[in-house]
């Protein structure tokens, strides 16, 4: 798995094949890019998954990228917690557009 840093890709305009957003509980947010053949998490300077606090932040972030497909997931640990049946193994990974808005 490859560590794209975000410091290399803030200022680079770069051809990503696939965005990942996974969306976590408390507005937090984690990107995962293929990119040719590379694909990995999105770090920050300090070695950490870059965490993003919003969809829009994600959006401004890459503005500058060219973006063919991306997505979000979104993963909650209350089903189990109020009696719903456990998740599937899959992911339920929803269109996520990239275009900011006006």
């Amino acid at each position: 798995m490859h560590k794209f840093l975000f410091s290399d890709l803030e200022d680079t305009p770069t051809v990503i094949d696939y965005l990942e957003v996974q969306s976590y509980e408390m507005n937090v947010y984690l990107v995962y890019l293929m990119v040719g053949d590379k694909s990995g998490m999105v770090y920050d300077k300090k070695g950490k998954p870059m965490r993003f606090f919003s969809t829009g932040h994600i959006r401004e972030s890459f503005a500058h990228c060219s973006v063919e497909k991306s997505v979000m997931k979104h993963d909650t640990p209350y089903d189990e917690m109020i009696g719903n049946p456990p998740k599937s193994a899959e992911q339920m990974a929803l269109p996520f557009s990239m275009d900011l808005p006006y």
